[in-house]
Parts: C-alpha cells; sequence; structure tokens
C-alpha cells in the first residue's frame, strides 16, 4: 500500500509542475480541470489536504487573477501531501490569510 501512495503522491507532484510549467498558456477553465482531477485523485487516496487545497485552487483558477493566487496555493502543494488530514484547515487557513 505504501509504494501505491508514493507512486500516486509523485504522480501528483507531477501533475502539478506541469501546471506550474504551462500555466501562462492554459486557459482558466483547463487550470480549472485539471486541477479538480487532482482533488478528485486526492480525495479517493484519503490525502485530505492536497484534496482541499486542489480544489481551493481550482476554484481560485475560475477567479480575476487566477494566475498568482494559483501559483501561490499551488506552492503549498508538497506540504499538503505530506499533511495529516487535521492539517487541512491549518493549510487552507494559510493560503487564504496570505492571499487577502
Amino acid at each position: 500500500m505504501r509504494d501505491s501512495l508514493d507512486v500516486l503522491r509523485n504522480d501528483l507532484k507531477a501533475r502539478i509542475a506541469d501546471i506550474h510549467g504551462r500555466a501562462h498558456r492554459l486557459s482558466p477553465l483547463d487550470i480549472h480541470a485539471r486541477l479538480d482531477a487532482i482533488r478528485d485523485a486526492a480525495g479517493r487516496a484519503g490525502l485530505s489536504a492536497a484534496e482541499g487545497l486542489a480544489g481551493h485552487s481550482a476554484q481560485l483558477a475560475l477567479l480575476p487573477g487566477c494566475r498568482v493566487a494559483v501559483a501561490e496555493a499551488l506552492s503549498h502543494f508538497d506540504d499538503a501531501l505530506a499533511a495529516g488530514t487535521a492539517d487541512r484547515t491549518t493549510i487552507l487557513a494559510a493560503i487564504a490569510a496570505r492571499l487577502h
């Protein structure tokens, strides 16, 4: 089980890196769709903090100034992957405070 979770974490990190690398060429709807797929995969794996961060970032992708807000939120993705369930709220609150 541990190996498959590590494989999933690496896959999610690669998908986030792809979004970072291509964000300036992707439409907000494309960013949203990619982040929603990441949210779904993280949720199915029980990675609660990563699921919450990806879901929040997907919502940010549809707002004005999305590229800056999404980049800021996703800069915490490694922390979210390593975090436990209780840390989900802490990570989302820290991002909200930085963005507002």
